[in-house]
């Protein structure tokens, strides 16, 4: 990763001509092709008049046009719609057109309405910034030399006293301000646009030179503003808030926001959360999903409210279907042991509130593990030592330092606030774990910096977390109110390596419109309180982070881990699915800059001029750079795939070809390889050579003895995915971790229902396991650990235990049995060549080279380089060789799984005879490099194929990073 300037301005470092942001300002400026600025009076805006009555709707056709948008003009509307992804740069975006409006214009007085009192502080705090009036007074000259933002901030008061005045004040201000040098910006909230204070008459006269108003609404609309609106998914048109909104008679209402709910009236730009992904302006995504057992899933369903005075619930689980009637300060805990304190807060004929606030109609449902203390003290566990974990390598292992922040969404606001006077509450346990945790690390951590950084979190484990909630407002603790400044307004603050605090806490408050662009993390505790989109709830973390310097990293791919219970199995599907809905776009329909910028982003060596003149010869383009017919974006993306192939590594495929392509085999070649193929395909039995009951015990306690402090804990176990995209440019999950050691105590099964589980599968005998863990009783006391992932644990790790002994502490051997051998990878049931998929012989194509003349293929598939090596080197006494497609060769190995060579070779020796030859590949530089499973495989095929070289003539070898296939080959000859 490069080492960045450091920058000479305080605060963040903006940068300039992002393609994205360029366009969708750009695309706004085009909106006013042709119009003219009148003026009028020196406190108004001056009025943009089209001399041509036509030209404001052709202008907003030929922009939809160009980007590809469905041509869709709304009467003449003054609204203009611009849709970013989340963490893209909205506010930035909004901020830019306001200065170039100004620039370009003369507009200086523009209305901010956001939905909430969080966003507002996030937006006051951008636009009031000096690195952000740096930053754009480098644009500007002349008469505009001096250009910044005046913010007139729009606030209620915590006292009723004189409360009108202040709004007058502030609004009055703003009316009558005259200087049209700089950029007058009036920052208001929804709640305030609705209050009272806006419509009522006054006493105090809202003047613009002789003009007068007595009302809010009246002194704002005659100053002609421009209104910006961000999120405007929370000013639905048909509600009072857009109804007080028009009441300002904008010139244009310009709408910035991720979601519109297809709701658009002029969508001019449109940045999807798929181009986000796809052009890597944000981070990806992996979910970690706290699990519980199969066996003790169970939903509670509120399916009656009577009266509004008593609640009716079910629990359905896996045996029965009780009813529950509570009312009025009833505990949800009486439905299911698993709840922990959730009462009924109220209730009226729809709806019953619980303590968390949480609203239930009839028919909703619940996951009663959700609110169980023991999951949500895995997932904050889980979720600090992957922080740790993040943290050490974003602080010492780069060339500059990135501080992570991990945001925590909690229900239990007391257990937070008042820790300290609640044993065992969400805080004292909290600051338990943090400290544990640095210890733990601070024994063997041997950087410098991230040392002494740990010491300073054990010093005072209180300052590394801080809370806002919507009741913080009225709070008055000062060391609360300094937690909220930083939270709120002082990013800069909470980034610095300084400051120890990095985990924040908060019910939801901080979602959409705040974020902070170091947000690795997000631990989502129970319910939302909403049906906020996945995209939405993500947003918090998607932006790319900024280093010590403040400024932005884009050089690395980063992640966003997404913590989430078992309630929300879903939760990785409908995000890509949110992700995904955009796909179906309509084409462009000319070459426009920020395609050329893609394409030269995918090949660093092509200039502007190189694509173009390429696109002009292909008869692509026209002269004007418009694409010549319905099939030119194709044959565009086609000439650059990897432009328009996916994201950076690990979020797609390198392959270019779709998943179920087939691939046929060269003419006649099969037909060399069929004695070998066959001979390889025959289905061999795996013999364990263990004499008795007794000597199967002795493995069993030594498995037992060797792992039991891993049954420390035990019951839920997570689940890491990750959003990737595949070649079509969508996104796909991939499970990049299994589930974790980690446990918890949780009992759901009999200890005979557990033996017998156990046993079918194990395969070993009731009375063997009982007896071992009889023996074992004084170390490992198996009663607390009665359900179904220890039963999986258990079956997982002796089957690892019986691969890791075999050869050492027992013996084993095959036996090859006659066997239908048809169909396999290679033929069908007739014993037919027939094509393979792409696939299963690797996920990365090359198309530079030549396969090697006597390669089964024409094409190259491989998985590795040493793969690819292979492939193409030409070996002239090889008759046919060919890479062994995935889990087509199944060798059996101890404690249940398979095991697949890469290579299969037919080679000619000088005597006339026929060499099969079967070769394992590894990409490490000697047998020591391999981890001990691989090792353990390979021994297996290797005491399988000298089996059968007892009766056709086989070897099996290895190949390491620096074999050549060639050399290994004539060992084997001579």
């Amino acid at each position: 990763m490069a080492n960045p300037t450091k920058p000479t301005q305080n605060g963040f470092s903006y940068e300039k001509g992002l393609p994205h942001q360029e366009n969708a300002v750009k695309s706004i400026l085009a909106v006013f092709d042709g119009a003219e600025p009148k003026n009028d009076n020196v406190a108004k805006n001056p009025e943009l008049t089209f001399l041509n009555a036509t030209k404001y709707a052709q202008n907003i056709a030929d922009i939809q046009k160009t980007h590809g948008i469905e041509s869709r003009f709304s009467d003449n509307s003054n609204v203009i719609d611009i849709s970013m992804e989340t963490g893209t740069g909205k506010t930035y975006t909004y901020t830019k057109t306001m200065y170039d409006l100004h620039r370009i214009f003369g507009i200086f007085k523009f209305i901010v309405i956001v939905p909430t009192l969080s966003i507002k502080a996030g937006t006051k705090t951008f636009l009031q910034s000096t690195a952000l009036k740096q930053h754009f007074l480098q644009d500007f000259t002349g008469d505009y030399s001096n250009a910044e933002i005046k913010l007139y901030e729009v606030n209620s008061q915590k006292s009723t006293k004189n409360k009108k005045d202040a709004h007058l004040n502030v609004i009055s201000n703003f009316t009558t301000a005259d200087d049209n040098k700089i950029i007058h910006v009036l920052l208001i909230n929804a709640g305030m646009i609705n209050s009272d204070a806006m419509k009522a008459s006054s006493s105090q006269a809202y003047s613009l030179s002789f003009e007068n108003y007595d009302t809010a609404f009246g002194g704002l609309s005659a100053t002609r503003p421009f209104v910006i609106i961000d999120e405007p998914h929370k000013f639905k048109t048909a509600n009072v808030t857009w109804g007080n909104i028009e009441q300002l008679n904008a010139q244009y209402i310009l709408r910035f926001g991720a979601t519109f709910n297809d709701n658009f009236h002029n969508l001019i730009y449109k940045l999807t959360a798929l181009n986000a992904f796809n052009d890597n302006l944000v981070k990806g995504v992996q979910a970690f999903i706290e699990e519980v057992d199969s066996d003790t899933k169970a939903t509670i369903e509120l399916i009656d409210i009577v009266d509004g005075k008593e609640a009716v619930f079910q629990l359905l689980s896996k045996n029965d279907k009780p009813t529950f009637k509570l009312q009025k300060g009833g505990d949800l805990s009486v439905i299911h042991e698993a709840i922990d304190e959730l009462i009924i807060d109220k209730m009226n004929k729809s709806t019953v509130v619980l303590s968390n606030g949480q609203e239930l109609k009839r028919g909703s449902k619940i996951n009663p593990f959700s609110y169980s203390e023991t999951l949500q003290d895995k997932m904050i566990q889980r979720a600090i030592k992957e922080h740790f974990k993040l943290e050490r390598e974003l602080l010492t292992e780069y060339d500059y330092k990135i501080k992570p922040l991990t945001l925590f969404f909690i229900d239990d606001i007391t257990g937070y606030r008042d820790g300290n006077k609640i044993t065992g509450s969400l805080r004292d346990k909290f600051e338990s774990w943090i400290l544990a945790e640095a210890k733990e690390r601070l024994i063997t951590e041997t950087n410098p910096f991230y040392k002494t950084y740990l010491e300073q979190t054990i010093q005072d484990v209180s300052l590394v977390h801080g809370g806002y909630f919507s009741k913080d407002n009225s709070d008055s603790d000062e060391k609360i109110e300094q937690e909220i400044y930083e939270i709120l307004h002082d990013k800069q603050s909470l980034l610095s390596l300084t400051n120890p605090r990095r985990f924040i806490f908060s019910k939801w408050t901080l979602r959409e419109g705040w974020d902070n662009p170091n947000v690795f993390q997000i631990c989502k505790l129970r319910s939302s309180g909403s049906t906020t989109s996945k995209l939405q709830e993500v947003g918090r973390g998607l932006r790319l982070p900024v280093n010590e310097y403040m400024a932005r990293v884009k050089d690395k791919q980063f992640y966003l881990n997404y913590f989430v219970d078992s309630s929300e199995n879903d939760f990785v599907k409908e995000l890509k699915n949110d992700i995904n809905k955009d796909y179906e776009e309509t084409p462009p329909t000319e070459l426009t800059t920020e395609l050329i910028e893609k394409i030269r982003k995918a090949y660093p060596d092509s200039s502007k001029r190189s694509i173009t003149n390429l696109l002009a010869d292909k008869n692509i383009i026209d002269d004007n750079d418009v694409f010549v017919s319905n099939s030119s974006y194709l044959e565009l993306k086609n000439l650059f795939p990897d432009a328009f192939g996916g994201l950076q590594p690990n979020k797609i495929r390198s392959s270019t070809d779709e998943k179920h392509q087939r691939i046929p085999m060269r003419e006649g070649k099969y037909e060399e390889l069929k004695t070998l193929w066959e001979m390889i395909n025959q289905k061999a039995i795996l013999q364990y050579d263990i004499q008795s009951e007794d000597e199967f015990l002795a493995l069993f306690l030594a498995y037992l003895a060797e792992n039991k402090q891993k049954f420390q804990q035990t019951g839920i176990r997570t689940s890491v995915n990750r959003l990737s995209l595949n070649e079509d440019g969508l996104v796909t999950v991939n499970q990049i971790h299994g589930y974790d050691d980690d446990f918890t105590p949780f009992n759901t099964l009999t200890y005979r229902e557990f033996l017998d589980k156990l046993s079918q599968k194990t395969y070993i005998k009731i009375s063997t396991l009982h007896r071992a863990f009889w023996e074992m009783k004084a170390e490992l006391n198996i009663e607390k650990f009665l359900n179904m992932n220890t039963v999986n644990k258990i079956k997982k790790g002796f089957n690892q235990f019986l691969l890791n002994q075999s050869f050492s502490k027992f013996q084993l051997g095959y036996h090859v049995i006659d066997n239908k051998i048809h169909p396999t990878k290679f033929t069908d049931e007739k014993g037919m060549p027939k094509p393979v998929f792409v696939s299963d012989l690797g996920v990365h194509e090359d198309n530079a080279h030549n396969t090697a003349k006597n390669y089964l293929f024409d094409k190259i598939f491989y998985d590795s380089s040493i793969e690819q090596k292979n492939i193409v080197d030409e070996i002239e006494y090889v008759i046919v060789f060919t890479k062994i497609p995935k889990n087509s060769i199944k060798i059996p190995v101890a404690g249940g799984g398979t095991y697949s060579p890469d290579f299969a070779y037919i080679v000619k020796t000088k005597k006339g005879d026929i060499l099969n030859f079967v070769i394992e590949a590894k990409a490490v530089t000697a047998e020591d490099d391999l981890r001990k499973t691989e090792n353990q495989k390979i021994k297996h095929a290797q005491k399988l194929f000298n089996q059968i070289n007892k009766d056709v003539k086989v070897i099996f070898q290895t190949q390491f990073d620096t074999d050549k296939v060639q050399a290994l080959i004539e060992q084997a000859l001579y």
